[in-house]
């Protein structure tokens, strides 16, 4: 399998402070990948350079085997769907949709045959002449998806777009994006801070610390295997103690042996034995 996109080495610089420190990655076709971290770790701005908002200081990025670091935002096969959602508020939400298509010029009635076909998609098949200044937030947020889509871009990227809605919503939108992921088949690059978001709706998850990647997995891996502590404490709760590897095994903490998972440390090696509450039973 050949990757779709490739970050080689992507270095970005703002006012000489470096905030992406070299990244590689590789995505593939119709992956759900979320970019996680904390604010200012810099996968925004991984986002921004993949979508042509910002050139990157060092570095190239691939599309399907081609370096596009030169192609302009509006030539990339590439959307974005914004926190802020960006929609004209001047429009309903059919001439929102058409919006892309209009500009291409496609003929009128190809154009309603895909609006519709996305506000099915999004469940707003009755919206489509309502005003979207009187929608809700997730509403407005299912409009920028379809007007997104309706493009038939090979990758969407989301920043943040389940930000502004409560936990309800949040949940159920989590949900909702998976599935017109699955359904129309294409590349989704997610970007977020909240960890049990990544987890539910990721095929792969980057964790970001820095400007600097810690891990990539599937979320069962990255959760299971985290490889430092930063990862350990970022995705869920755990309870991290100080321990010894006494062989193959078999770890020493708190003055007790147990056995273990792990394998492969040098004899009475020190380790962070990572404990998740779920892990836990009390006894008598």
């Amino acid at each position: 399998m050949k990757p779709l996109i490739q970050f080689k080495n992507i270095v970005k610089e703002f006012d000489g402070q470096i905030v992406l420190k070299g990244i590689n990655l590789d995505i593939y076709e119709n992956e759900f990948v979320t970019l996680l971290g904390p604010s200012g770790c810099g996968k925004t701005t991984l986002l921004r350079i993949l979508g042509g908002f910002l050139d990157a200081t060092q570095g190239q990025v691939f599309f399907d085997g081609e370096d596009i670091s030169q192609v302009p935002a509006y030539q990339r096969e590439v959307n974005t769907v914004f926190q802020k959602y960006a929609l004209f508020p001047h429009m309903n939400v059919f001439d929102n949709v058409a919006f892309g298509l209009k500009i291409k010029k496609v003929s009128k009635d190809i154009i309603e045959q895909k609006v519709n076909r996305m506000l099915k998609l999004v469940n707003l098949e009755e919206y489509a002449m309502r005003n979207v200044t009187e929608m809700s937030g997730g509403q407005q947020q299912r409009v920028a998806i379809a007007r997104a889509l309706v493009n038939e871009p090979k990758v969407l990227l989301l920043d943040e777009p389940l930000g502004a809605l409560d936990l309800k919503l949040r949940k159920e939108m989590q949900k909702e994006l998976k599935r017109i992921q699955q359904e129309v088949g294409i590349t989704f690059i997610f970007v977020t801070h909240d960890q049990e978001e990544a987890l539910t709706m990721s095929d792969k998850i980057v964790v970001m610390k820095e400007g600097e990647i810690q891990q990539v997995g599937s979320p069962t891996d990255i959760y299971n295997e985290p490889v430092n502590a930063y990862v350990a404490n970022f995705i869920g709760e755990s309870n991290i103690i100080e321990g010894v590897m006494l062989k193959d095994y078999q770890v020493m903490f708190e003055d007790k042996k147990f056995e273990c998972v792990d394998f492969g440390f040098k004899e009475k090696e020190k380790v962070d034995v990572v404990i998740r509450p779920e892990d836990l039973d009390i006894v008598q």
